[in-house]
């Protein structure tokens, strides 16, 4: 990875989080949970990928719908990401496996 590739990351990033910003505090709050919830459990492949982009469209439409962020979701953002995520591979699974495995044959 070179030092433009960072540059550019880094530009979408913060494009991405302004996206968020222009949101409705309510969408705000439950966004940064979810957010914090797939970085910590989240899949392998994609924590700042297509995963979140298209979570915030799906918010930014429910936002232009007069939708109420609970109304999209449910009550337990726990279990609305679970959902998401269900048949891809997470951090979890891989903590899962590694201190299943015996010492010294760890994957690398």
């Amino acid at each position: 990875m070179g030092i433009q590739d960072i540059i550019e990351g880094k530009k979408q990033w913060r494009a991405h989080m302004a996206r968020v910003k222009a949101l409705p505090p309510d969408y705000q709050i439950v966004y940064k949970e979810i957010q914090r919830y797939m970085f910590k459990v989240g899949p392998v492949d994609s924590a700042d990928g297509p995963l979140l982009s298209g979570i915030l469209d799906f918010f930014e439409e429910g936002v232009s719908a007069d939708r109420g962020v609970l109304e999209l979701i449910g009550d337990d953002v726990a279990a609305f990401c679970d959902d998401l995520i269900k048949d891809s591979r997470t951090h979890a699974d891989l903590y899962q496996q590694s201190i299943g495995e015996k010492p010294g044959t760890a994957e690398k």
